[in-house]
Parts: C-alpha cells; sequence; structure tokens
C-alpha cells in the first residue's frame, strides 16, 4: 500500500514539474486565477517554428533563474496539433530537456482562442502573456535572456 501512495505521488509530482498535457483555455484561467500573487509568463509555441525553438532555452534558463527564489511560473503552452502530442510534442521536450511545464492547447477554434488570449494578436509564435493579479502584458516577439528579464521585472514593478 505504501509503495502504491508513493508512486503515486511520484507521478502527480512528474506531471506537476512537467506536464505534457493538454489545457483549455478556461483551465489556463483558473490555474493563473489561482496563483493570487504569481507572475505567470505563458509562452505560446510549436515544435514546427524555429524562431520558437530557437527562444526556449531563454525561458529555461529564466525559469532556472528566477523559479525557486520568486513567485513566478513559466509555463510553455504548444500550438501544434493536439493529436501530436504523443508523437511529436512529449518526444520534442525530452530531446530538448525542457523542464518549464508544457502544455498543448486543447482549444478548436483558432481565431476564438487568439481572440481570448489578446484581441491584438495577429497569431503569429512566438508570443507571451505576462499575467498577474487580473492585470496582463501580450508580446509578439522572440524573446533574448535580456529582453525577457527587462520585460519581467516592467510586468512585476507596475
Amino acid at each position: 500500500m505504501q509503495k502504491i501512495y508513493l508512486l503515486a505521488i511520484f507521478s502527480f509530482l512528474v506531471f506537476i514539474t512537467n506536464a505534457q498535457s493538454l489545457l483549455t483555455l478556461d483551465q489556463l484561467e483558473q490555474r493563473v486565477q489561482s496563483g493570487k500573487d504569481t507572475v505567470y509568463v505563458i509562452n505560446f509555441w510549436a515544435t514546427w517554428c524555429a524562431p520558437c525553438v530557437k527562444e526556449l532555452p531563454v525561458f529555461e534558463k529564466f525559469n532556472k533563474e528566477h523559479g525557486g527564489k520568486e513567485k513566478v511560473k513559466v509555463l510553455l503552452i504548444s500550438l501544434d496539433y493536439t493529436s501530436t502530442l504523443e508523437t511529436d510534442v512529449q518526444p520534442f521536450v525530452k530531446k530538448k530537456k525542457l523542464k518549464n511545464q508544457v502544455f498543448v492547447l486543447n482549444e478548436k477554434d483558432q481565431q476564438k482562442y487568439i481572440e481570448q488570449i489578446d484581441r491584438g494578436w495577429a497569431g503569429t509564435i512566438p508570443a507571451t502573456l505576462f499575467v498577474k493579479n487580473g492585470g496582463r502584458k501580450f508580446v509578439e516577439e522572440e524573446f533574448s535572456y535580456i529582453a525577457l528579464e527587462t520585460e519581467y521585472k516592467n510586468f512585476k514593478s507596475r
């Protein structure tokens, strides 16, 4: 019984630390609302997007530098097709050794989810949403580490 309990805890921790599952915008919104004083850095990307792939190490470094010391969470939301979760996204995450939490967006209507995330979003990726206590800032560009640091510091101080 104790082994099963420990296995369940371990499985849950693996899911929490690097979940590679489907996520709807409603689920994302619930998650953000539950972390009241946490800054969420939510990056929208895809495995087939070269600038996105190039940018991923920036978010890995950012999380390594800030994740344990500050109330900040980095979420990587893949816009790959949901049907490619196991065939493309999970192997990609493993190959790239991503430590941030990774999800595949589980929304069918692209225009609807684009407008729900940010009405001004043209739909290009990479794109990043900063959220804290109902405040939002959407950035539709590829980040360098310095640019991400600057944007984060500006956002959290307002």
